[in-house]
């Protein structure tokens, strides 16, 4: 896979080289998720809230289920490789539960598990161990085009205070809501610099094969942008650091009300991550061998500056979607195709269509389709029922009067309602060309004179942490001050 495979991390130099920085009283605290978890809530690291804790086998007959949710999560408290751990979805009229793997559980079949791991059949030493009880996560809206069941996690790989390498770890029907890759879960690699998806893999017979899409759902994997990425990243430092592991791996999901949770921390990560990004991590644990980082933040600039993937081509030529930032210069081609360069445009998905400065709309031709709009004195101030009227009543004559007014749109903000006209433009951006129909309004107090929409976004990827070629001088107004355009248009 590599020219150089002393380049890949195995075994013995994880051991030799890179466990032996973790202390003795690290790598216990790692192993039991009970004290890890206890350690993380008290420096105000989210996890998993723990319902109930199951430690001696005349505690199990004696459990009340009936105090537990519908949906919750037995696991072992020293547990590894996803072994031992049962995901109840819900509780059924008949008085049963239902796993994540769609079986029907009976309170004896809990009571036999909870048993098991008590006798030590998944802990990590083959010895007694703890039942952990947890409330189920829900997965966030943000995450569900990337598991048709189960909740996805992400594992950081930590070493020196810095996040050198990431996966994606997706569940399947085959690995019946899990997302572990040795169960039948997917593994994708994770661009550490930007959050975007790199590889799919997935594991068949005794090796791991690469896939392009979700083998339930077929949806394409490569080239999305993994949500809450600078916070999982501070999260995955943070934790490490409060243990006091300078090498592990730092396993966390996403829930919809809570945000990124830890799971748990692994002292002795596995190798499957390299295969997922199709890059060897020793050669980035060696870039970084001896680093002092003084803060997460410090290690986050340090991992975007040495380990970007450099994968936006691959991804344009994968996807056909381009990476773009949030601030990129724009080319516009007025009523008469004259055209405007250089113009510094806001990339916003929060809003929903596009919008230009009244100014350079007359700049750009389209000055008398502005003053007939004008001539119509609609109030500045109005409701949303008030423009919907206002709309309904000048629409018709306005577009006939002057066919550069292409409708009427009724604008939602933060700072309030407004019925603005929209016009035909041709802009080009990165290189694409497209028309749009951008609404006009007063944008001088704010700092970039356009705003492109995400109707008009279909063909690019937005990367937050990306830089584009063009420096913006610094003005009175902040970024906060410009608001997001939440657009409904009639």
């Amino acid at each position: 896979m590599w020219k150089n495979r002393n380049r890949v991390l195995g075994v013995n130099a994880r051991s030799a080289v890179y466990l032996r920085t973790n202390t003795q009283q690290a790598r216990d605290t790692a192993d039991d998720k009970l004290a890890t978890k206890q350690l993380l809530i008290t420096h105000g690291i989210p996890v998993a809230e723990l319902l109930a804790v199951v430690d001696e086998p005349a505690q199990v007959r004696m459990f009340d289920w009936e105090k537990l949710p519908s949906s919750f999560v037995i696991k072992p408290n020293r547990g590894f490789g996803g072994e031992g751990i049962m995901v109840i979805y819900n509780r059924l009229k008949n008085g049963n539960w239902l796993t994540s793997g769609q079986q029907q559980l009976t309170r004896e079949d809990f009571v036999v598990h909870i048993l098991n791991i008590l006798d030590g059949n998944y802990s990590l030493f083959g010895t007694p161990d703890t039942a952990i009880i947890e409330r189920r996560l829900s997965v966030d809206p943000l995450f569900k085009h990337f598991a048709a069941q189960g909740i996805p996690d992400v594992r950081v790989i930590v070493y020196n205070m810095v996040p050198v390498m990431a996966m994606l770890r997706v569940p399947t029907a085959k690995s019946q809501g899990k997302a572990n890759l040795a169960q039948g879960g997917l593994g994708i690699g994770v661009d550490v610099a930007t959050g975007l998806t790199t590889h799919v893999i997935t594991k068949s017979w005794l090796y791991e094969k690469e896939i392009e899409a979700h083998p339930d759902t077929n949806i394409r994997l490569r080239g999305l942008k993994v949500p809450y990425w600078s916070e999982i990243l501070k999260i995955a430092l943070r934790s490490s650091q409060v243990v006091g592991l300078n090498y592990c791996g730092v396993d966390i999901s996403v829930d919809k009300k809570l945000g990124p949770v830890v799971l748990e921390l692994n002292a002795r990560p596995g190798f499957g991550i390299q295969v997922a990004n199709m890059a060897p991590l020793r050669e980035r644990l060696d870039r970084i061998r001896g680093l002092s980082v003084e803060s997460p933040e410090r290690g986050i600039a340090i991992a975007r500056e040495l380990f970007s993937g450099h994968y936006e081509q691959e991804i344009a030529s994968v996807t056909g979607r381009q990476v773009i930032g949030l601030i990129e210069p724009v080319t516009l081609y007025g009523k008469d195709q004259n055209s405007v360069s250089h113009i510094k445009a806001k990339i916003d998905t929060g809003a929903d269509n596009s919008s230009i400065d009244i100014t350079l709309a007359r700049q750009l031709g389209f000055g008398a389709a502005i003053d007939a709009f004008e001539a119509c004195q609609v109030p500045a101030a109005v409701n949303e029922e008030e423009a919907n009227a206002l709309a309904k009543q000048f629409e018709e004559s306005l577009m006939k009067e002057q066919p550069d007014i292409r409708g009427l749109s009724v604008v939602s903000s933060s700072h309030g309602t407004t019925l603005r006209i929209r016009i035909p433009l041709t802009i080009s951006l990165v290189g694409h060309k497209m028309d749009i129909e951008p609404t006009v309004i007063d944008r001088a107090h704010l700092q970039y004179p356009i705003l492109i929409g995400r109707r008009h976004l279909s063909h690019f990827l937005i990367d937050t942490t990306k830089l584009t070629s063009v420096v913006t001088k610094p003005t009175k107004k902040s970024a906060a001050s410009q608001g997001a355009e939440a657009q409904t248009h009639l």
